[in-house]
């Protein structure tokens, strides 16, 4: 009860965890209050005693993490803050503590977050219960029929982006262990009518969006589709075909991969997504009047339909077009009018979605079923649609809106009603809380005879032409009295302003409704003509061929009502729900307008109201949390009283009263009433079974000691004997084998000695198996060894008689090498490589700096976002042509071309021209066409600046331009290759470098070597720059060879001046210098290994500054063998 007690500190900060707490828990402004400061600090989540009030956040609060989902497993209710998990967590131990079966009643209005809280707590329950592999297969085949439930039931209504339009009552069956092992869906009412019909800002099932979207272009194409859902006629009716917060694309994977988890073969679910298809194109079947006859205007979508249900076309274009009617045992064919035409088409697609949803839903249910015998427990988890109130409520409305009653009434009668009654009968002092049984409201809709349910189905079965009004009409003649009932004739002058001649009014618990009564005689008969039928019957599609099996054309039974079968559907969940012991989540919809932090206090305060949650507070606030009958809770905690254990045979009544002493319980924390013990505060009950679990660990390690006693006392007078008669036979066993050993090892030995002693000759029996040794062993040692990069050309030193399978091998590794390194090269790494190939062949052994460049990637854009907003809003308005696209952008400076002052500037090169912009608004400021364009110059040394040379055609054009990059190589390749110019790039000598400005003028560039690095104005008003001196050693490397004098070998140089020519002194003539030393080539990094053309033989050696001549290293002698 830590939380508690921190709740009441921080209540006036973020209201209290437990509404029970509050002080003032009368008032509903208290109450309304309390949901708002904790909806404000994201705390979503309040208790009723053990019901969870949730409210809908509109966003995500990464409340539903592992980490969150293992705060909640395996403790008790009330030990963390408020949580749906933490309602998951308690269900799930009662019912593997208890061995009873638990369900949780999830409900509200519609958008107010059942469907999410069921996902929620479906995902918990398989993350924290047991795991295995058979486990998990069922856990993911859980989890997964969410979304394909999700995307054949759900749609985008005016309230809810992701609306349930059917309900879902899903069993998850568990073994003894509480390891899910199976799992079952019923379905309730799919809200099939939204397949042809959807109000303005709807959309029909996310399904049809999504195969438009998600599907690849083949089966598309497969499908006669294309990708606009506005060209279909059934997807359009809402006027609302794309919705912001739905992904389509993304769903329709997800889905298709769910479909492959729970079992689905690729024929079913192509099968499957054929008859949504075929849906789509039968919307498209328009019909004109030819006279008294309907004709189809495109037998095109007709075609289409066939082709993708596989029955024949003439039979479907005859039973769109005709009905035969069976008279006096005749059938005659008789055409329909456009009109019925229509309706014909649009109640054969409602009846092939509905039929497909229901085997939908039974195919995932023999995915989920668990065939073992054994007894199983069950968590339900009800998810079903909220109540809804829109502008046009009909016959699926009313049934919603109905159902949402009879869960009301199952609410009052589990807590409200059920806790009252038996208080009373079990003698326990109580003060009744007055609450409004909706009961009334139930019986007016389904009564025998008089409900409103066998109204509409006796209009139904009239003979001659009822309508809907007619309905109504008798309606008002058996209802009209009902407090509950009003309509335009019976109700007072102010009732039938707000009242149409064709609609009545319910007052449900939850608030008026107003119905119009127009197609509710449809919807309820959901009459399908015989022709139809026997089309489909016909079809090859297998999934169809289920849905309307040829045993139906037989049954000449008028089939249930709508209305009739979702009644007896509702009495069985109820019955269902009755025998399992339910935990509730309240749901409450914070705003109309799906914001997140929107706290609408009127649509609050009126949710509050309708769900009856200040009543079950009040009955909460006086009650006591806990029950059990006497003999329930003395079996399971009579082992925490020395009088009860290990068995009480008195009344079980009087054993419960000395447990309660043995436990110290005080007289206000527990009452005794006829049959059953009340305890009154969660923490007393927590405190007794925290020592019952405890006590249990005590009785197992006594009953395990007594058990392991006796065994092991067994066990022992069995081994005493055997271990005698074991030790004398194991003993020659093992001397026998440690002589045969020892043989064995000597004749190994020998071989091997002798093998080491051939080693050199041709193989033969003495020294094969050293040699297949020494194979071996090379073999692994070089399986170790292998060079990692491409770049690593070491290989390990191989034994004389493999050197030549050594060098195969390594010849073959650094092929393959080479040729798995090119084949994962992408298009984009491929391009940067031709391009640093490119910029190799221009500057490389000419460009100090180019081997610094080598090992940076080149990049085509360096701006900062800075620069990137400025080119979107400038340069690529005013001055991108539209033929125009940039290859390559980077921040350069600019010297001016008299004074030489420094200007920031932003370089684009595109593919027809060199931009040069002002850094600070992107202002052009110089523009040179590659065709103008003559050449491109850089100096040798290690600077960054290089000069863009152009023609001057114009006398406004200023000449060439002088520029300095951080990234010269990428620079000056990049624009190149945007020119088609390789070839122009000139790289400079020390020395001067002319450039040509406006009017003909010339300028100089100077470059030259120094102590440090300058770029300033010449006293000749050239510009100079100048380069720093680079140091830099000579490498040498000491051999071994068979020579009679030993040799030192010059290897290469660590220099990046590529005007460095390191040179070698022998000591031993005086200092006198062996002149130059030819290499093989240059590198970077100490250790490479290039061999020299030239071997010197002197006897002492100094490495000497390649620059200064300055000896670096100390002269002395080198010995064999060193390097």
């Amino acid at each position: 009860m830590d939380h508690v007690e921190g709740a009441l500190g921080a209540r006036d900060r973020v209201g209290v965890q437990d509404f029970v707490l509050l002080e003032n828990y009368r008032s509903e402004d208290a109450f309304i209050e309390n949901l708002r400061k904790r909806f404000q600090h994201n705390l979503i989540y309040t208790y009723i005693g053990p019901v969870v009030v949730s409210v809908n956040p509109y966003r995500d609060l990464k409340l539903y993490t592992k980490q969150q989902m293992q705060i909640y497993r395996g403790i008790n209710f009330y030990e963390a803050p408020p949580h749906i998990f933490a309602t998951a967590d308690n269900a799930y131990r009662s019912m593997r503590g208890e061995a009873r079966d638990q369900c949780i009643l999830i409900s509200g209005e519609s958008g107010a977050g059942k469907t999410e809280a069921s996902k929620k707590m479906l995902q918990y329950l398989a993350v924290c219960s047991t795991h295995s592999h058979d486990v998990d297969r069922i856990k993911d085949r859980l989890i997964q029929s969410n979304p394909v439930l999700e995307a054949f039931g759900n749609a985008k209504t005016i309230r809810n982006d992701n609306s349930s339009r059917f309900g879902k009552y899903m069993d998850v069956q568990f073994d003894y262990k509480g390891a899910p092992v199976g799992g079952h869906i019923l379905n309730y009412l799919l809200e099939k009518s939204r397949v042809v019909q959807q109000a303005e800002g709807e959309r029909s099932f996310h399904i049809f969006y999504q195969l438009l979207a998600g599907a690849d272009d083949g089966l598309l194409e497969t499908f006669f589709l294309e990708r606009r859902p506005e060209s279909h006629a059934y997807l359009s009716k809402g006027d609302c075909t794309r919705v912001s917060s739905i992904d389509d694309k993304a769903d329709f994977k997800t889905v298709y991969k769910a479909l492959k988890v729970i079992d689905f073969t690729q024929e079913e679910i192509e099968e499957l997504l054929a008859i949504v298809a075929s849906i789509i194109h039968l919307g498209d079947v328009m019909f004109t009047s030819e006279g008294d006859r309907a004709g189809i205007v495109d037998a095109m979508p007709v075609n289409r339909v066939a082709r993708l249900l596989q029955c024949p076309e003439e039979v479907l274009e005859k039973a769109l077009t005709h009905r035969t009617i069976v008279a006096k045992g005749e059938k005659l064919l008789s055409p329909l009018n456009e009109d019925q035409a229509a309706y014909a088409r649009d109640a054969l697609s409602k009846a092939v979605y509905d039929r497909m949803f229901t085997w939908l839903v039974q195919k995932i249910n023999t995915s989920l079923a668990n065939k073992e015998q054994y007894r199983k427990h069950v968590i339900g988890l009800l998810d079903i649609y909220g109540f809804e109130v829109f502008q046009k409520n009909s016959f699926e409305q009313f049934c919603i809106n109905f159902c949402n009653e009879k869960l009301q009434q199952l609410f009052i009668e589990l807590t409200l009603k059920s806790e009252q009654e038996e208080y009373l009968s079990e003698g326990i002092e109580w003060e009744p809380v007055a609450y409004f049984n909706n009961k009334i409201i139930c019986d007016l809709v389904e009564e025998r005879h008089r409900g409103i349910i066998a109204i509409l189905d006796e209009e139904c079965l009239l003979p001659g032409d009822p309508t809907d009004l007619t309905f109504l009409a008798k309606l008002e003649n058996a209802v009209g009295e009902h407090p509950h009932f009003v309509s335009h004739r019976t109700g007072d002058v102010q009732t039938r302003k707000t009242l149409d001649r064709d609609e009545f009014r319910l007052r449900h618990y939850a608030g008026d409704v107003t119905y119009s009564v127009t197609g509710f005689l449809d919807k309820n008969n959901d009459l399908l003509y015989r022709d139809l039928k026997e089309a489909m019957c016909e079809s090859k599609n297998q999934v169809t061929s289920s849905c309307f099996p040829k045993s139906e054309l037989d049954d000449k039974k008028r089939p249930v009502t709508t209305a009739t079968q979702f009644k007896t559907s509702l009495n069985q969940l109820m019955a269902i729900l009755m025998k399992e012991e339910p935990s509730y989540v309240r749901c409450i919809k914070p705003n109309d307008n799906k914001m997140p932090g929107v706290f609408d206090p009127i649509l609050i305060r009126h949710q509050v109201k309708y769900l009856g949650l200040m009543e079950n507070l009040r009955v909460r606030r006086a009650g006591f949390a806990y029950r059990r009958p006497y003999e329930a809770f003395l079996n399971r905690y009579k082992c925490l009283c020395q009088d009860t254990w290990p068995n009480y045979y008195g009344k079980p009544k009087d054993g419960v009263e000395l447990l309660c002493q043995a436990m110290e319980y005080r007289h206000d924390e527990y009452r005794l009433g006829n049959t059953k013990i009340f305890i009154r505060l969660p923490k007393t009950l927590f405190a007794t079974e925290d020592a019952f679990q405890m006590k249990k660990h005590d009785l197992a390690t006594t009953i395990q000691a007594t058990y392991k006693g006796h065994a092991q006392y067994k066990k022992y007078k069995k081994m005493q004997w055997a271990v005698t008669l074991i030790a004398a036979h194991w003993k020659r066993v093992t001397a026998k084998r440690l002589l045969e050993r020892r043989r064995k090892a000597a004749q190994v030995l020998r071989n091997y000695i002798n093998g080491f002693i051939t080693r050199n000759q041709p193989p033969n029996g003495d020294n094969e198996m050293f040699i297949n040794h020494c194979r071996v062993t090379f073999l692994h040692k070089l399986r170790d060894s292998l060079p990692k990069s491409i770049l690593d050309k070491s290989w390990p030193t191989a034994p004389p008689n493999l050197r030549e399978t050594s060098a195969l091998l390594e010849d073959m590794f650094h092929s393959n090498q080479v040729r798995r390194y090119c084949l994962n090269m992408s298009p984009q790494k491929k391009m940067q490589m031709q391009e640093k190939l490119t910029a190799s062949e221009i500057f490389k052994g000419k460009k100090s700096s180019y081997p610094e460049s080598v090992a940076q990637p080149f990049k085509s854009n360096r701006l900062t976002p800075q620069h990137e907003a400025l080119k979107s809003k400038v340069f690529d308005k005013k001055y991108l042509s539209q033929e125009e696209r940039p290859k390559y952008m980077s921040p350069v400076v600019k010297y001016d071309r008299h004074g030489y002052k420094t200007r920031p500037r932003v370089l684009i090169a595109t593919n027809l021209a060199v931009y040069i912009l002002d850094e600070q608004d992107f202002k052009l400021k110089d523009k040179i066409l590659y065709e103008n364009m003559t050449g491109i110059s850089v100096s040798e040394l290690t600077d960054g600046i290089f000069v863009i040379h152009a023609e001057c055609t114009d006398k406004k054009e200023k000449g060439d331009v002088i520029l300095l990059s951080d990234h010269v190589i990428e620079a000056t390749t990049k624009i190149a290759l945007a020119a088609g110019k390789i070839n122009s790039i000139q790289v400079i000598k020390p020395g001067g470098l002319a450039y040509t400005m406006s009017g003909g003028k010339e300028g100089l560039i100077e470059f030259s070597l120094g102590a440090e690095t300058r770029v300033e104005k010449g006293k000749k008003g050239q510009l100079v720059v100048v380069d720093p001196l680079r140091k830099c050693l000579s490498v040498l490397c000491w051999l071994n060879p068979t020579t009679p004098l030993p040799s030192y070998i010059v290897l290469g140089t660590m220099c990046r001046n590529t005007r460095c020519i390191p040179t070698a002194c022998d000591n031993s003539r005086a200092g006198e210098a062996l002149g130059p030393v030819e290499f093989s080539g240059r590198w970077k990094f100490f250790g490479s290994a290039h061999l020299a053309t030239q071997v010197i033989r002197p006897s002492r050696l100094t490495l000497l500054s390649c620059v200064s001549g300055r000896a670096v290293v100390p002269s002395r002698q080198f010995v064999d063998g060193e390097v």
